[in-house]
């Protein structure tokens, strides 16, 4: 996460949420209903006004008849990308809060409602790991810290016992609940003895040091998999061309960034038979070119499997532009923290489901994830960095209760619904303010249709999919999800 999100003031916000009600319902801009002969569909809501958070209604039947308003075509023979899932980081922070701010019973419904799929579960498939410390850290540390001028190129000092009281029982218990879960991490900073400047804040990576840099990452890889955990994904550092002044960083450039993947990380997973894939970028929108220039390299693009996005800056559209570029790597959006630098949920509610949920899928990313999973009242536990982000959930660090916050409303319209392997299909954008996505479940063969509404007002629209329309209405400012089987 960088200090960089008052940049999203900049960004195209919308100015409501997106809320579907059926035809013939309060507004008279529903167009007419059509004869109901065909499949049910059952409707979720969530307005930005929360009179409404991911209701159930049935949003009646598709049927014969002419489209009126906006219309929404639905093409399930066209299809896309293959789905991982969608979730949100367990930093130290959220770990913390989890084992030592609540009690047994109150973590374990908060991490089955998180990561199970039963009634009230919203099947989070994804996470991301802080490979060491982050801002979200209340200490900064790597797993091979050495005293200042010291070195140990052998990595005898490694040891990823910081993880072992907070985030590794947390994970392991979201696992148990979801033993599909797939799990990236992201290294902050490498030890300070391998940088410029001897430091954990700020510096690069030395080039005499990119060889122990890459088996850091794979012993940490080891390690992991020693405690039964798979770590499906290694970015090489967060946030590459940023230097914060008050957490674990480091400056990475693309020569830099190639030079690691091609000649040290990518042959030694080879050799050593890992199938760990190595995520490219893990930054902003705003810079395309970086990744292009390091998968410009051909030694190290065959070693690459995709490209991570951060949106704090630049317009989500970059992720087709590289994927274009670049058609056999996978797209995955890696990082986006809300916080009270937005607070508002008309405002920000439509932009969070127009942006990261739509917007990053319909750019062909096959996972979505916010920044903390969990963060306290205070906007913490931290030390440094951002002074207030918001968590997809707030635990309160002294009763353990638990508040779901716009994103976790806005990732639950697709993460409950979208299951893993499910494809993004074809689905017709029509402006005004309505934006949307569609999947096709590989499991029953059910469609998904995320809706937002970043318009003022009430939005008539028809979804036709295979000949047969259903008409809704999207009130102002709320965000829905269209389930039906065809």
């Amino acid at each position: 996460m960088s200090l960089l999100h008052p940049l999203l003031s900049r960004s195209p916000w919308a100015t409501a949420l997106l809320a579907v009600a059926l035809a013939g319902c309060a507004s008279g801009d529903a167009p007419p209903a059509p004869r109901a002969d065909g499949p049910g569909a059952t409707l979720w809501l969530t307005t930005g006004d929360k009179t409404q958070l991911l209701a159930r209604s049935e949003a009646g039947r598709f049927g014969s008849g002419a489209a009126a308003g906006l219309v929404i075509d639905i093409d399930d023979t066209q299809r896309f990308q293959r789905m991982v899932g969608f979730g949100a980081s367990i930093t130290d922070a959220t770990a913390i809060l989890m084992q030592r701010h609540m009690s047994a019973a109150q973590r374990e419904a908060l991490l089955q409602e998180l990561f199970g799929r039963g009634e009230g579960g919203v099947g989070f498939e994804l996470t991301r790991l802080t490979l060491g410390a982050s801002d979200f850290s209340p200490t900064h540390f790597s797993y091979n810290d050495m005293p200042p001028g010291q070195t140990d190129p052998g990595l005898t000092r490694f040891s990823i016992e910081p993880m072992r009281s907070d985030v590794l029982p947390t994970l392991k218990r979201a696992l148990a609940i979801n033993p599909q879960l797939t799990v990236m991490a992201s290294p902050w900073s490498a030890p300070g003895w391998m940088k410029s400047n001897d430091k954990l804040i700020q510096g690069s990576l030395k080039p005499e040091h990119y060889g122990a840099f890459a088996r850091y990452l794979v012993k940490y890889v080891d390690a992991m998999a020693a405690e039964g955990v798979t770590i499906a994904a290694l970015t090489i550092q967060n946030e590459p061309h940023f230097e914060p002044p008050g957490y674990p960083g480091m400056r990475v450039d693309p020569a830099a960034r190639a030079a690691v993947v091609g000649q040290h990380l990518g042959p030694l997973l080879e050799q050593r038979g890992l199938r760990t894939q190595i995520i490219e970028w893990d930054h902003n929108w705003d810079e395309p070119a970086a990744p292009l220039a390091m998968l410009a390299d051909a030694t190290a693009r065959r070693y690459v499997s995709g490209v991570g996005w951060h949106c704090y800056a630049g317009e989500v559209s970059v992720q087709s532009r590289v994927h274009d570029a670049h058609p056999d790597k996978d797209t995955w959006f890696t990082e986006c923290s809300g916080g009270n630098w937005k607070p508002n949920w008309p405002e920000t509610l439509p932009w969070m489901a127009r942006n990261i949920v739509i917007g990053s899928t319909r750019h062909w990313a096959r996972g979505v994830q916010m920044w903390n999973l969990a963060l306290d009242e205070n906007h913490g536990p931290k030390l440094g960095g951002c002074p207030d982000c918001r968590g997809v959930v707030t635990i309160d660090s002294r009763t353990g209760a638990v508040t779901r916050n716009l994103e976790y409303y806005a990732l639950a319209h697709a993460s409950k619904f979208v299951r893993r392997d499910a494809q993004r299909v074809a689905s017709t954008a029509v402006g005004e303010g309505v934006d949307n996505v569609a999947f096709r479940n590989a499991d029953d063969g059910s469609l998904v249709l995320v809706l937002s509404n970043s318009s003022a007002a009430a939005r008539a629209l028809s979804v036709r999919h295979a000949g047969r329309v259903l008409a809704l209405t999207l009130p102002r400012e709320s965000v829905a999800t269209l389930v039906w089987q065809p």
